[in-house]
């Protein structure tokens, strides 16, 4: 088993890093010392975030890829930072597992991690190591965003139109796969990719922060409607969804038939699924017209419009109203 120093060291070969006095740009040191330290410039704010990954909690270490398991956790730290329109710059490492995970397991989860930070342009600057009975990565991600164009939760008007980017719940039908075993099915390993690697619209959501189109921005990690009741508290504000908008991923009949009783449910899980790591946004009328210019365009739906009230009401094809109630990811609700 290799000790702690020769951990790190196998860390700092495998994912893209900054070691001591090598840094460049605001990175004044990064790995080898006590700690990192950086120097901003004056014309730019830090956005920081941390996120915990946790085995058995946020993946199953023997029915989740390794790879996957190290690419998903940078992915989504790193997306609270384009929620915020910042672009990533450097992230901090703590890692925690079991001695029998750190063999080829680890190496693994190190070129996910690689895979994830080159794909984000991150550099690892840091992080600490220790032995525990299951497998805990947490992760601290730092970026960048020119001052005063950080755009919050709050914020959001009645009128404003309401945008989510992608197609919602296609993480959650990949989990069922992983659930139901289907993982080496050949015809459903298209449908995994969106739960093992996702991505994040990065670019958009600099773009919109560069250009001050939303009036807020979140991303949907625990869910639309979860997700959408925090947005609309931090605004004090309610909102209109049309459920016919919502744009949700396709459910192949031929999985239907292989799990008749998942009751897997397009919507549903566009709602409630959570795990994609999408953008959902505000925009006020008159800047709606300004995102025919934005990365990814043809991937965005306005899905509805903040109100005055204090309530989500989802409206169906015919009309109808009903209150949506938050029913995505909380890991302390009693399931």
């Amino acid at each position: 088993m290799d000790s702690e120093d020769q951990l790190v060291e196998r860390t700092g070969r495998a994912v893209p890093s900054r070691i001591g006095k090598r840094a460049r740009g605001p990175l004044r040191l990064g790995i080898g010392d006590d700690a990192a330290v950086i120097a901003p410039s004056g014309h730019s704010e830090w956005v920081l975030t941390c996120d915990q990954f946790l085995e058995g909690v946020h993946f199953l270490a023997d029915s989740h890829p390794p790879d996957s398991v190290g690419y998903k956790a940078l992915v989504r730290a790193t997306s609270d930072i384009a929620a915020m329109g910042a672009s990533p710059r450097f992230f901090l490492l703590a890692l925690a597992l079991p001695s029998r995970r750190t063999g080829a397991w680890l190496d693994a989860v190190l070129h996910g991690i690689g895979r994830a930070a080159r794909l984000l342009n991150l550099g690892l600057i840091g992080g600490d190591t220790t032995e525990i009975g299951k497998v805990s990565i947490n992760i601290t991600v730092l970026g960048e965003v020119e001052s005063g164009h950080a755009v919050m939760r709050t914020g959001a008007k009645p009128g404003d139109i309401i945008y989510v980017s992608g197609k919602l719940g296609r993480a959650r039908l990949g989990l069922e796969l992983v659930r139901n075993k289907l993982t080496k099915t050949p015809q459903f390993r298209a449908l995994l990719i969106p739960h093992l690697y996702p991505r994040i619209p990065l670019r958009l959501g600099v773009w919109l922060a560069r250009h001050r189109v939303p009036s807020t921005m979140m991303d949907i990690s625990d869910g639309l409607s979860t997700d959408l009741a925090r947005l609309c508290r931090a605004s004090h504000v309610g909102a209109r969804i049309w459920a016919e908008r919502v744009p949700h991923a396709a459910i192949p009949a031929s999985l239907l038939r292989r799990l008749p009783q998942s009751r897997l449910d397009p919507l549903q899980l566009a709602l409630h699924g959570g795990d994609d790591y999408e953008l959902l946004f505000t925009v006020p009328p008159r800047q709606a017209k300004r995102l025919r210019r934005a990365p990814g365009f043809r991937d965005l739906t306005p899905i509805g419009e903040i109100t005055r009230g204090k309530r989500i009401i989802l409206l169906g094809a015919d009309g109808a109203g009903s209150i949506l109630k938050s029913g995505g990811w909380d890991p302390f609700r009693r399931r």
